[in-house]
């Protein structure tokens, strides 16, 4: 999964705050500033365990605008000794209002998911209240600071940037985690992109189907059958890559991860298809040979827009006259991605450095503009990624102790558990979605032009 920025709330009137990679592993828990963090290992979580220091002028300017946001949603915030505002509906406990008001005036919507983390707020539906804030992101803060958004958000990290030795490093820094901690809330198949289920509401023990239908509805997609030459950008942990395989293609398969190919390698292994299947380490910029088919999932929300056009022309160069290309991402409304495209987020600095999640416009205006590739199908299927995420959180949640017993620290799994929640929600409002592509390579004698 490659995900997910849902935007569940905008940024605040912010300033920009340090992006190093945290500490996830367990330490010694050390009092900091409120009662609230004191669960937080200060040399591992700097930036959650010690509250911005805030003027009382912006911090009251800041509590009105919250105050002001929340009053007319439908759902109840509840701030330590005061009434509640909203209009009913999930609540948001806010234990420590000082503390909740200092990062979001200070950070914005990096200081909303800190507080998060440092125990602050939370919500007994998380989703639910999530979802709220995520299908009102547009409205929350005022026009006139939305029209300035460019001078107080927070901008992106010049070091975060996809090059291809930026790609590999904010690569690792989600996917390298442990490919332990991700075998406790995914299923055997290991896939970690949405599912396509039967009906809804999805369950566990369907989950593996569900995550095989996907991925064949991809391979039809592309015509992957006996002797499919098929390359392969993003390889997660081998599945995509076996099931090709399984139906007699031969497979070039791409990652930036050690971890995964590592896995994916002895996966392959141990399913006798080593002959047939290749996984490597290698970007997609620095991909060779010719293939009759091209398959990439959720790999195009890594790529940053300022590469976006660099991604398709090393796909369409590796793609055969005539071949086929089955691509599913994750997307967006146009509108907001040109607002938020910019600015630098707690899932940026948290779960997916450099990331950024296209629009279905800007992806096929990209594939128009910049290659021989032409659209020959689109399918929608965002509710089948929020019943994902669901099933994902959940069993995250049961397994709470064996993630401890992997040496990752509480304040590690609140931010875990923000994240599939966040992400989650912004399916169920309909501010992300996702799709599956299907681009077909024109001849040359075709005649398509490029600018």
């Amino acid at each position: 999964m490659r995900t997910a920025e849902p935007g569940t709330t905008p940024d605040g009137p912010s300033a920009p705050d340090e992006h190093a990679a945290p500490r996830v592993h367990t330490a010694t828990a050390t009092a900091t500033a409120t009662d609230a963090t004191a669960f937080v290992d200060a040399a591992g979580w700097p930036d959650v365990s010690a509250v911005p220091t805030a003027s009382r002028l912006r911090t009251a300017v800041t509590a009105a605008l919250v105050r002001r946001a929340l009053d007319g949603l439908p759902l109840r915030a509840r701030f330590a000794g005061s009434e509640d505002i909203g209009l009913g509906g999930p609540l948001i406990d806010v234990r420590d209002p000082t503390a909740f008001h200092a990062r979001i005036g200070t950070h914005g919507l990096v200081g909303f998911g800190e507080s998060y983390m440092a125990g602050e707020w939370d919500a007994p539906d998380l989703v639910a209240a999530l979802t709220v804030l995520a299908g009102h992101a547009a409205d929350l803060i005022p026009a006139p600071l939305q029209r300035l958004r460019g001078l107080w958000a927070p901008r992106h990290p010049h070091d975060e940037r996809n090059t291809p030795d930026g790609s590999r490093a904010n690569i690792s820094r989600h996917y390298d985690l442990s490919n332990d901690l991700f075998a406790l809330f995914l299923d055997d198949t290991l896939t970690y992109s949405s599912a396509v289920f039967r009906g809804f509401p999805a369950s566990w023990d369907r989950l593996a189907a569900a995550q095989h239908r996907k991925i064949d509805r991809l391979l039809d997609l592309a015509d992957v059958g006996e002797g499919t030459r098929l390359l392969e950008i993003g390889t997660g942990w081998g599945e995509l890559a076996l099931r090709a395989a399984a139906r007699g293609a031969r497979v070039t398969s791409l990652t930036l991860s050690r971890e995964q190919r590592d896995l994916a390698r002895e996966r392959v292994r141990e399913a006798g298809l080593d002959e047939r299947v290749s996984i490597e380490l290698c970007d997609y910029r620095e991909a060779r040979g010719r293939y009759d088919a091209v398959v990439s999932v959720e790999m195009i929300e890594a790529v940053g827009a300022e590469f976006w056009a660099v991604y398709f022309r090393a796909l369409d160069e590796r793609l055969d006259p005539g071949g086929r290309m089955a691509l599913q991402a994750i997307t967006m409304p146009h509108d907001r991605m040109l607002a938020s495209r910019d600015t630098f987020t707690w899932i940026h600095k948290y779960v997916f450095p450099g990331g950024l999640i296209p629009s279905t416009e800007a992806i096929e205006e990209t594939a128009r503009a910049h290659t021989g590739l032409r659209l020959a199908r689109r399918d929608a299927f965002g509710a089948h990624y929020a019943e994902t995420l669901r099933l994902w959180r959940e069993r995250f949640t049961e397994r709470a102790d064996e993630v401890e017993a992997l040496g990752f620290d509480d304040v590690f799994r609140r931010l875990w558990t923000f994240y599939l929640a966040y992400s989650e929600a912004g399916f169920r409002a309909g501010y992300l979605d996702v799709q599956q592509y299907l681009f077909t390579k024109q001849n040359p004698a075709e005649g398509v032009g490029r600018p």
